[in-house]
């Protein structure tokens, strides 16, 4: 069974046929998703989609792009509702300069990741982090708050090995998903080979970066097994094994999750 450690199945994509796919998920094989907010929209769905199915945790926070919807009314809302049972996570939090590189809103992005991250801190979860085009000033960040004392997975991981190194020294894991199948994907893919299995996790970021052969069309959990397929075969181990270790790290992370 496989774990899913990172998916939006609050997205409108999912609109059409959201409860037969989520309904199809354990008898083909996923046993566990992680549901994870990204706006504030997006987080209250996810706290229904948690409450719907047994199977599914969520996990609260909002997305550096979206920090417009926080403020401290939404803030603290976030913090109540991370209590709730089967809230397993903040997230997803953190940095990205891809879209807007204006010094006001890096700034603004810098605060309420820290802010965010006290908030797992104080309420003892897990943090999921998104970092895109941000890789020295998520480092420092994370560092500067001690963030060996908040365990959390970096997702969607798209930096060096030797930052990888970093992260793993610091107690976190390394989300990897369908990126690692594409054939240019060369600094994830050594990642993915020489990293301890023992701080991978396997997701999905669906409906977002299908893997290989589904690439360019919209991705689901049922995804998964391309993705342990390519870490088996660039590790010379068994799928098998790969699904198994990665599952395990997960449970050892979400510590919620039943």
């Amino acid at each position: 069974m496989i774990f899913e450690s990172h998916a939006h199945y609050d997205d409108e994509r999912f609109d059409s046929d959201r409860e037969k796919l989520l309904s199809s998920m354990q008898e083909q094989g996923i046993e566990t998703i992680v549901n994870v907010g990204s706006d504030l929209k997006g987080t209250q769905k996810t706290v229904a989609l948690a409450n719907a199915y047994d199977f599914i945790y969520g996990a609260v926070g909002i997305h550096p792009s979206n920090i417009s919807d926080l403020n401290e009314e939404v803030y603290e809302w976030m913090q109540q509702t991370s209590r709730l049972p089967k809230i397993a996570a903040i997230g997803e939090i953190g940095l990205d300069y891809y879209w807007d590189k204006d010094e006001e809103v890096k700034r603004s992005q810098r605060y309420w990741f820290c802010r965010q991250m006290e908030l797992a801190r104080e309420e003892g979860l897990p943090v999921i982090i998104h970092s895109r085009d941000a890789a020295e000033d998520t480092l420092k960040l994370v560092q500067g708050i001690h963030g060996e004392e908040i365990p959390g997975v970096i997702h969607c991981f798209s930096y060096s090995l030797e930052m990888a190194e970093e992260y793993v020294r610091m107690g976190y894991y390394i989300g990897i998903g369908g990126v690692v199948t594409f054939k240019n994907a060369k600094k994830l893919k050594e990642v993915a080979a020489k990293l301890p299995l023992e701080q991978i996790l396997l997701e999905t970021d669906c409906p977002y970066l299908s893997p290989e052969p589904e690439r360019g069309k919209r991705n689901s959990s049922l995804n998964l097994p391309y993705v342990a397929r390519e870490i088996a075969e660039l590790r010379g181990i068994s799928q098998e094994e790969v699904e198994a270790v990665t599952r395990e790290n997960a449970r050892r992370l979400f510590r919620k999750v039943k």
